[in-house]
């Protein structure tokens, strides 16, 4: 699966999110861009694996995170185009405060 597969995967998340899809569909829909299977050398001790699926999963996970940060960015912006009251960084702050202060 390419990076570009991936953060296409990563929008259609965010979309089914907003659009009520369950929960179910989208851990199946992100879990699609995780291997399942990996390669480690036959000889190999537990930090050597543990290594060699990290590389494997790393690539994935950062395209799945890149996908997350692009459409951030492209909602943030187009909301801000809006001249909305509240700035897309004092939502954040908010949130921030929001999981600051609340118990787990």
């Amino acid at each position: 699966m390419t990076d570009d597969d991936t953060r296409l995967k990563t929008i259609a998340a965010l979309v089914g999110l907003r659009g009520g899809v369950g929960a179910d569909y989208i851990s199946e829909l992100l879990g699609e861009v995780t291997p399942d299977r990996f390669t480690v050398p036959v000889e190999a001790d537990a930090a050597e694996i543990s290594l060699s699926v990290l590389q494997q999963v790393s690539g994935p996970v950062n395209s799945l995170i890149n996908g997350f940060i692009l459409a951030f960015e492209v909602v943030a912006d187009a909301y801000e185009e809006t001249h909305p009251e509240t700035s897309t960084e004092e939502i954040l702050q908010a949130l921030a405060l929001r999981i600051a202060t609340e118990p787990d």
